[in-house]
């Protein structure tokens, strides 16, 4: 079990891994050895997410998601398999992090007599200065 919050936590049978070439430095090794990784989690099936949190990580996920509701994070930051493997299940565990946080609400404020105030004048200013365009262009 990988350990997400307090509440959460999701079994590793729900991830899978692929691994792949990767890009850049590395000589001849890039080559020869898979070292990138691709770190699978369908969020929409896995039962170890309550209902609000998985809605705010396929928000969160953006790109990441595919329209299965997998999330898939990329990772081919390092040269050796073993790193990319747990740098790709840290940014996983950051992005469920993320979700499980709830959003602070909203709480309506009325505007202040200042700010409505300053609202008035801005439009007063505005409205003279297309009365005076009006005027000028009248006068030719």
């Amino acid at each position: 079990m990988i350990r997400i919050t307090d509440a959460i936590a999701i079994n590793e049978d729900e991830l899978s891994e692929t691994f792949v070439r990767a890009s850049g430095p590395g000589g001849q090794n890039v080559n020869k050895v898979s070292t990138a990784v691709q770190l699978r989690f369908d969020a929409r099936r896995s039962a170890s997410l309550p209902e609000p949190v998985r809605a705010r990580l396929e928000k969160l996920a953006g790109a990441r998601l595919t329209k299965d509701g997998v999330v898939v994070i990329f990772a081919d930051r390092f040269r050796s398999q073993d790193r990319n493997r747990q740098d790709a299940l840290e940014r996983l565990v950051a992005l469920i992090r993320r979700a499980a946080e709830a959003p602070k609400p909203r709480r309506a404020t009325r505007p202040t007599k200042a700010s409505r105030e300053r609202r008035l004048k801005q439009k007063a200013e505005r409205s003279g200065v297309k009365r005076l365009r009006g005027h000028l262009a009248t006068e030719d």
